[in-house]
């Protein structure tokens, strides 16, 4: 029977429309954590702690891009989906909407009438009282589909603004973070910088690791603060010190052939990058090939080696507590007009920015990804 064909054909597609995820409750959800990170930066400003509070609205303002990003690449995806499904089902569609018509414009019994008499009337009468209800919940479903279309466009038509306003934002609160941090008094110091010893060890270096075991084996006098407290049981559980995914491991070999001890993470433009625990800023600038590098000590010995960076905060000597802001990303955010052509083909490739990594225990490199929190597995 073609009506019930139809109808099979209806529920196979509602199925995979309905497995798909809520594409625009992700953006919207993401325009919201922007407005929350806007709402949050005068507060931040006149905060107490105003470094803190800064960092956190930085933060947020990139979780929020972060997420306005996936969300809009979702939004155009699951268009797409969506516009294909219903070019699928376009016969179909007008016959269930011809079906829908002629019994709605029929107020006479006659429709009901069948060519074998009473008894086929009668059997054609409790078939349609079956398929009715059915018919008019494809028709709901196929008014639902047609309206997340006609929201996912116009939510991808005002994603502009949005976006612009976050990527202000975020570098507003970026810039007063740089003004906080340059203004922070309170940090204690373990140690003071000799800067003629560092700079005879950077003269003398031809190689990361050369610095670093050069490092090691200063062994600056502490200025009477106590070392801070073993991190072993936090080993493999370290968040990343910038929102980035692993481009390549330790060990594996970049387009050169090399072979590096660290990792390199894929980052975007002017990403915060943070202390993954409470460390001694060791040494802060810029460093052979690698950019600006900060030194992080957690533990006596335990060094993370964090390269690339477009500028870095703090002073060489002073203890930063977790999650304190050391640096910031080079780069420039992408013209909103990129960003919305990346999400719309689907890519979202703007990780355009890599921060290096190395751990060293002593004077031996260690596999960042045993500290960090990273992908590994996946």
């Amino acid at each position: 029977m073609k009506l019930a064909a139809l109808l099979l054909t209806f529920t196979m597609c509602a199925g995979t429309v309905h497995a798909q995820s809520d594409a625009s409750s992700v953006a919207r959800a993401a325009a919201n954590k922007l407005e929350s990170a806007s709402l949050s930066l005068q507060s931040a400003k006149t905060s107490r702690n105003r470094v803190k509070a800064l960092t956190q609205t930085v933060q947020a303002y990139e979780q929020g891009l972060s997420a306005m990003r996936e969300g809009l690449r979702r939004a155009a995806i699951r268009e797409k989906q969506l516009n294909q499904v219903l070019k699928d089902q376009e016969e179909d569609i007008a016959r269930l909407l011809g079906v829908l018509q002629s019994i709605g414009r029929s107020d006479s019994p006659t429709l009901l009438l069948h060519p074998d008499g009473p008894e086929g009337t009668a059997r054609a009468g409790m078939i349609l009282a079956d398929v009715t209800p059915a018919l008019d919940k494809k028709a709901s479903q196929l008014r639902v589909q047609l309206e997340e279309v006609q929201i996912l466009r116009e939510l991808q038509e005002s994603a502009a603004e949005t976006l612009q306003n976050g990527l202000d934002g975020a570098q507003d609160a970026r810039i007063s973070l740089s003004k906080a941090i340059s203004d922070r008094t309170d940090l204690p110091k373990r140690f003071t910088e000799d800067p003629v010893q560092t700079a005879l060890l950077i003269a003398a270096t031809e190689t990361l690791e050369g610095f670093a075991s050069g490092l090691v084996e200063m062994a600056p006098e502490p200025e009477g603060i106590s070392p801070l407290p073993d991190i072993s049981h936090r080993k493999g559980k370290l968040p990343l010190p910038v929102q980035a995914e692993v481009l390549r491991r330790s060990g594996e070999a970049d387009a050169a052939g090399l072979r590096r001890p660290g990792i390199v993470l894929a980052t975007r433009p002017n990403a915060l990058a943070i202390a993954p625990a409470a460390s001694t800023i060791r040494y802060r600038g810029p460093l052979l090939d690698f950019g600006n590098v900060v030194v992080l000590e957690p533990q006596p010995g335990l060094l993370f080696v964090i390269a690339g960076l477009h500028s870095v905060f703090g002073n060489v000597g002073e203890v930063v507590p977790s999650g304190a802001p050391i640096g910031l990303m080079g780069g420039k955010d992408p013209e909103i007009g990129a960003i919305l052509s990346q999400s719309s083909d689907g890519s979202g490739q703007d990780r355009t920015e890599t921060l290096y990594i190395e751990v060293r225990q002593g004077k031996t490199p260690i596999d960042p990804e045993d500290w960090f929190l990273t992908n590994k597995d996946g």
